[in-house]
């Protein structure tokens, strides 16, 4: 199956690997490309959602 999405490559170490296949399993996704995009994802939007907090309570100290 082909794309035009870009692509790279990343390394982990084991106990970080055993992690995502745990939440890909858990998850149901097909593909541990898939799983590790959602965490990507999620993370993505901790990090944004973080930063909004931040800036409320410093605007409202």
């Amino acid at each position: 199956m082909a794309t035009n999405k870009p692509r790279y490559t990343v390394s982990v170490d084991n106990e970080l690997f055993e992690k995502i296949e745990n939440f890909r399993f858990e998850r149901r996704f097909q593909t541990r490309s898939e799983a590790t995009v959602e965490l990507i994802r999620l993370g993505l939007e901790a990090i944004r959602k973080e930063q909004e907090e931040a800036k409320k309570n410093k605007s409202n100290p």
